[in-house]
């Protein structure tokens, strides 16, 4: 049996346009000066970087945005504005009659590069789809292959799988349903600070240690300090107190809080 975290195999390798040995960034050998506007002004230095590496280069064929051979070598270069699930389907398509299989975007500029860019550079290798950024910053247009497609091959991330499972493991049921946004989710961090606001709710203002002996867990104290949801407030010497927001809280989440209160009823402490 494979390891949980073992690499995957890899496919077949794939010719790649930066195996030519050009530089990564060029110039284009158009006139420039325009903001980025259409897609056509795309074409025109990707076309001149596949020719400046030796490549015959001609566009729409076959559907295709560009076409360019050099040798046996085929490769094939989307065009778009900007990334869309469309453009996925599209450059996963060419990939059944070319042996590369590049994307085009215009290059995203100060913010633009943020955590939802780096998601789509990722999914883009993980469909072995190369990617090739120009950028309009300059006075002349430069085009940039970031990289090219590749066998993909799949790492887990352990220590999130650890943190997924214990989370998981954590929750006492499923509160949630998938897809609402009415209410914070419910998480096992939630379930416990719920669990502590009843018992603050059943028996008045109570000590960490008395929470725990009702049930609250190792984690009460934390709970208790961080107050992450402002439910609790200290009020004396390691003695808490139920809010008016945990008051609400206990409402916004009275389906759970329904089962902890039976919890304990059948507890009972004297």
């Amino acid at each position: 049996m494979r390891p949980a975290c073992a690499d995957l195999p890899a496919g077949p390798r794939q010719a790649t346009l930066s195996s030519v040995g050009n530089d990564p960034e060029e110039p284009s050998h158009v006139s420039a000066g325009e903001e980025f506007t259409r897609e056509t002004q795309l074409y025109p230095p990707i076309r001149d970087m596949l020719v400046a590496r030796g490549y015959t280069v001609r566009s729409e064929v076959g559907g295709c945005d560009i076409v360019a051979t050099r040798g046996d070598d085929l490769v094939v270069v989307e065009l778009k504005r900007r990334p869309s699930l469309a453009l996925l389907i599209q450059a996963a398509q060419r990939q059944r009659v070319a042996d590369s299989v590049y994307v085009a975007l215009p290059k995203p500029e100060g913010r633009e590069m943020d955590l939802r860019w780096r998601r789509l550079q990722h999914l883009l290798r993980r469909l072995e789809l190369g990617l090739i950024l120009v950028s309009f910053s300059t006075p002349v247009p430069t085009v940039e292959v970031a990289f090219d497609p590749q066998p993909f091959r799949p790492r887990r991330d352990c220590r999130r799988r650890r943190v997924l499972l214990g989370e998981l493991a954590a929750r006492s049921g499923e509160h949630n349903q998938g897809g609402s946004c009415r209410r914070g989710i419910v998480t096992a961090y939630r379930e416990k600070a719920l669990f502590i606001a009843c018992c603050l709710e059943r028996y008045g203002p109570l000590t960490p240690a008395r929470l725990r002996d009702l049930g609250a867990g190792e984690k009460t104290l934390s709970i208790l300090s961080r107050n992450v949801y402002g439910w609790f407030q200290r009020v004396d010497h390691g003695v808490y107190a139920l809010t008016p927001a945990g008051q609400k809280g206990l409402e916004e989440y009275a389906d759970i809080v329904a089962q902890f209160r039976r919890a304990l009823e059948a507890h009972s402490p004297q």
